[in-house]
């Protein structure tokens, strides 16, 4: 993105981009979200940069009454399945910093299974935390200007996750974990960005949240803070034409240039009305008087993919005989799934 007004290009009906933008207040999105070099952890050169995610009085979404800014990852790759590592870098600065007595669930799950917090609901905390299930089981004094280098280890198939971290230009390192976790996500729910509870005495005024080197790996972690190492750049996603397909190794969906040009590889979901965006406060976890939600979001159709296919990979599993009226005798050097689908049934005689 050149800038975050790229992200009103987005839309139920127009799902384009790394990241749906819905979760925000009434302003403008230069209000909530912009992004910049100076917004990266310096430390990660492969970056191009970040980006600031801003709360205030004003980001109240759907009639709610906490503030809150959120993207969600716009991808057609399976990132809900098998052993992934969801990286980004947070820090905060001394202006506009976030109040200490409310609190703010940062890059959390639908489910809750695992996300950040910080401040406390009826009390006072300076610490960032990690939280699984909403309890605590790592935490460090959040302090102005510093980076905080995080990567959630998530074993969707056996149900545990683990937390790596560092801080500056230190690569990362297992701190907590693993712990049993109930790994539910349907791929399309994981909120990068804050949501601040409401309390007894909120403080008025702006919250600033910096996020940097946001991406989701498979395969061996990347411990770099640098992802010019190779965390996001140079691999290429998986085939978005199968569902099945494991998220590539290093791939990006995230805020550097290389996670930009890694999502415009891979063609955007089709847009369903199916699916529940449920924030909840984490006193109210495992209450049933938690209000749900409901909201929809975009969700990936493999076949429908607009992903192109070479057709020298799948020329020679095509029928080269008994081709149907109207069948073209060769395909173009680049066509989509939906094309080939429509050959093979013209070179079959097929409707």
């Amino acid at each position: 993105m050149t800038s975050s007004a790229d992200l009103e290009k987005w839309s139920f009906s127009n799902p384009v981009g790394s990241y749906q933008y819905y979760i925000h207040g009434s302003g403008a999105v230069s209000d909530y979200v912009n992004l910049d070099a100076t917004y990266k952890n310096p430390a990660d050169t492969g970056s191009k940069q970040g980006v600031k995610i801003t709360i205030d009085e004003t980001a109240k979404w759907n009639g709610q009454t906490m503030l809150r800014t959120e993207l969600i990852p716009q991808t057609s790759e399976v990132i809900n399945k098998g052993k992934l590592y969801y990286h980004f870098s947070i820090k905060t600065t001394g202006t506009n910093k976030p109040t200490a007595t409310n609190e703010h669930q940062i890059a959390f799950f639908e489910s809750h299974f695992t996300e950040l917090k910080y401040g406390s609901a009826g009390g006072s905390s300076t610490n960032l935390q990690w939280h699984v299930g909403g309890v605590s089981k790592w935490d460090a004094e959040l302090v102005a200007d510093e980076w905080h280098n995080v990567a959630y280890e998530i074993d969707f198939d056996a149900g545990s996750v683990s937390f790596y971290h560092s801080t500056g230009s230190d690569e990362l390192t297992k701190t907590a974990g693993p712990f049993d976790a109930t790994t539910q996500s349907d791929g399309k729910d994981w909120h990068l960005g804050v949501l601040r509870l409401p309390g007894a005495n909120d403080a008025a005024g702006a919250e600033d949240w910096f996020f940097s080197g946001v991406y989701i790996e498979s395969g061996d972690l990347t411990t770099s803070v640098n992802t010019a190492g190779g965390a996001a750049s140079g691999d290429s996603p998986a085939p978005a034409a199968s569902s099945a397909a494991p998220v590539s190794s290093k791939a990006a969906v995230a805020t550097s240039a290389a996670a930009a040009s890694s999502a415009a590889a891979t063609s955007a979901p089709a847009a369903t009305s199916a699916a529940a965006e449920t924030p909840v406060a984490s006193s109210a976890i495992a209450s049933s008087s938690a209000a749900a939600v409901e909201t929809p979001v975009a969700s990936a159709s493999a076949i429908e993919s607009e992903a192109p296919v070479a057709s020298s990979t799948a020329a020679a599993a095509a029928p080269s005989a008994s081709a149907g009226a109207g069948a073209s005798d060769e395909l173009p050097a680049e066509f989509t799934l939906k094309e080939l689908i429509a050959w093979v049934k013209a070179k079959n005689g097929k409707n």
